[in-house]
């Protein structure tokens, strides 16, 4: 039976830098603090410089363990297997070290240390935003043999949680044609969004803020600098409005697109990627410029000319989100097969409509010329969704579906309605009485990862 009484809540996330899944974490553990229970998150990285204010400010307890010791790869090579080591180092920081009193443990993206923690006494909830052996490549075969063993970690890890919780109905499905030996049905919890923090006006004082405006229409895209967002479709969705004769010459220059999110100089892919980005715009003939670089060498306080058509914002800043939301006219929203997918919820919520791709986490809260529009991932199917909304004609009325995404947000998509259901999942793990583990199990794997990280650490280095 459950009672009453705050908890104990540990968060266990990777690296707490700028993105959807940090975003998550963040907002959980705030909604859990609000409501009196005691919280901290324990972490591999956190740049004061790279992250949500939350993290920053005080208002969250961070504790960073292992950051130095464990690099977050090897000669460029070998990521999960130093992912996995860091997060070994961060339970045995919980376990061996820091040993707080803990009611529930709350791990997203990386399962490898559940096995560990289960030493703590404490209730393990794994939140999955995506299966890990989805979310990498195996183009060679040496790539196959390697990801195997890790594969096979990630399902039997993941099956030892005491709750499984994923974010979305596609997720779900996902999870459970991924891993086939987990009886365990996940719930879905779709991630909320705080929405007072959506309300604050825009302040024009602010620096960051006066580099952005502009007398052309803003339309705008929100994604990390990662290949598998494929931000290039809204690059060549813009350039096919002009290509195309899809609006006059003079329309289309008075049309800006803003490619702004997560960028970490850290991450080579993300350096790389704005760079093709830049390349691309460049090829098709769009002026542009790039007006944030954080921890890059390019000046961020240098606004972008007047007629430049494609602007690349990196690792922007609360207000500068808050500006591109109220003044932009619509959003782009490029992955496909995208999880869930937070940067559509926060549009709908500030009435923009959104053009997504008709896969995955989008299809369940965009709905179709109601709030939006899903369509294929191709440029024509994107450009002519953008001309729909760009004509103002009484079919689609910028304002009509801006009005109806906001309800939609505020009725299926609050983080007051997520962290209440997570209260609920965190109070019934807590008190509720469960079978116990056997520890023989967790001691084995644990172990047997140990071995499998050694041996490939002593292999030779080969390109996979």
């Amino acid at each position: 039976m459950t009672t009453s009484r705050a908890l104990n809540i540990v968060f266990v996330h990777p690296d707490l830098g700028i993105g959807g899944a940090e975003r998550l974490v963040v907002d959980a553990a705030v909604g859990l603090q609000d409501k009196g229970h005691k919280v901290s998150i324990y972490t591999s990285h956190h740049d004061p410089t790279h992250c949500f204010e939350e993290t920053r400010n005080g208002q969250l307890k961070v504790n960073v363990r292992g950051n130095w010791l464990i690099p977050r790869t090897l000669f460029g090579l070998f990521y999960i297997i130093c992912a996995i080591l860091r997060q070994f180092h961060l339970g045995l920081a919980l376990l061996l070290w820091d040993r707080p009193k803990i009611d529930v443990i709350f791990i997203d993206q990386l399962s490898a240390s559940i096995p560990l923690l289960k030493f703590t006494g404490a209730k393990i909830l794994f939140y999955c935003h995506f299966p890990d052996k989805l979310l990498t490549g195996r183009k060679s075969v040496l790539k196959k043999l390697y990801r195997m063993p890790v594969d096979k970690f990630e399902e039997v890890t993941t099956g030892m949680a005491d709750a499984i919780v994923v974010n979305s109905k596609f997720t779900a499905n996902v999870f459970r044609d991924s891993f086939p030996s987990i009886k365990q049905r996940p719930k879905v919890l779709y991630p909320g969004i705080h929405l007072t923090s959506y309300d604050k006006a825009v302040d024009l004082n602010d620096e960051s803020v006066k580099i952005l405006e502009s007398h052309k229409k803003l339309i705008i895209s929100i994604n990390r600098f990662e290949r598998k967002k494929n931000i290039a479709l809204a690059i060549n969705a813009f350039a096919a409005l002009r290509d195309n004769h899809l609006v006059s010459t003079t329309e289309f220059q008075n049309l800006r697109l803003i490619i702004a999110g997560g960028y970490d100089y850290r991450v080579k892919e993300n350096v790389e990627y704005h760079l093709e980005l830049e390349k691309l715009a460049s090829i098709l003939g769009l002026s542009n410029f790039t007006i944030s670089l954080v921890g890059g060498a390019k000046d961020a306080q240098s606004p972008p000319p007047s007629d430049a058509q494609v602007v690349f914002l990196c690792s922007f800043s609360e207000e500068q989100r808050t500006f591109l939301l109220s003044r932009a006219i619509l959003l782009l929203y490029t992955p496909s097969n995208e999880h869930f997918g937070i940067v559509p919820v926060e549009s709908m919520y500030a009435s923009l409509p959104v053009i997504a791709v008709n896969s995955g986490g989008p299809t369940e809260s965009i709905l179709d010329e109601v709030t939006g529009f899903l369509c294929d991932p191709t440029p024509e199917a994107f450009s002519q969704s953008i001309v729909k909304l760009l004509s103002g004609g009484n079919e689609f009325d910028r304002k009509i579906m801006g009005e109806q995404g906001r309800k939609r947000v505020q009725t299926l998509f609050s983080l007051s309605a997520f962290v209440d259901t997570l209260e609920d999942i965190l109070r019934h793990l807590a008190f509720e009485s469960s079978p116990s583990s056997s520890l023989k199990l967790p001691i084995l794997i644990f172990v047997l990862s140990l071995i499998i990280g050694f041996i490939v650490y002593t292999q030779d280095y080969i390109s996979i």
